[in-house]
């Protein structure tokens, strides 16, 4: 019977890789629409965020039937309920990059990113799948090393957040507003990607000794 029970949480674990993977792939496409206007491509992540609350959907109700069927104590019960919040932090993931879609479906046929800050945007998407790679290896191993590596990836997604901000503020920004505010909400939404990211890590770390990373 705990045999049972620990294959079940072995696939509860399975269904949180498993979500890393489809939010990695859609920060990727989302990077993508942005950068090339391609409408196509925005809409594709925009409707396969069902996906990703499909997981999540799924694996709340599974860690309640495990809640309430075996009565997990310790560890296991840890494990369940430190679940439930990776869960909800990679569903959020997937909907910032449903919102980067967006933006990138509402300029359409143009770029919502000027020129200047091509290259910045796309180094952001490529922190952010770096992110999310890592993340899933966190969690189907619980590597706590890996873990604190993310860190790093998040201290480099903040600097990269900083020089959208320092280019919007300059005195030669000539974009006018609503390009302003359109790079504003992206590199928001791919800082708080990053963020979640680093939660998830946390809470992997916790798992795993029991003791709660400072912020």
């Amino acid at each position: 019977m705990r045999e049972h029970f620990h294959d079940d949480l072995q696939s509860l674990s399975d269904v949180l890789v498993e979500m890393t993977r489809l939010v990695g792939s859609a920060i990727a496409r989302a990077t993508m629409a942005l950068l090339d206007a391609d409408l196509a491509l925005a809409e594709s992540v925009i409707s396969a965020d069902e996906q990703v609350d499909a997981l999540q959907l799924e694996f709340e109700e599974r860690s309640l039937a495990l809640l309430a069927l075996q009565q997990p104590v310790a560890t296991d019960l840890r494990v369940i309920v430190t679940g439930l919040r990776m869960s909800a932090d990679l569903e959020r993931m997937g909907d910032l990059a449903r919102h980067i879609a967006k933006v990138a479906r509402m300029r359409h046929p143009r770029s919502a990113i000027p020129a200047e800050l091509r290259a910045t945007v796309l180094e952001m998407g490529q922190v952010a799948e770096r992110i999310v790679a890592k993340t899933g290896s966190v969690i189907a191993g619980r590597d706590i090393s890996a873990a604190a590596e993310l860190e790093t990836d998040d201290d480099a997604m903040d600097a990269l957040h900083r020089r959208l901000f320092s280019a919007i503020l300059s005195e030669n920004w000539r974009h006018g507003i609503e390009p302003a505010v359109d790079v504003t909400l992206c590199g928001r939404y791919y800082e708080r990607f990053a963020d979640h990211a680093v939660s998830v890590a946390r809470r992997v770390v916790f798992l795993v000794t029991g003791k709660r990373v400072a912020s």
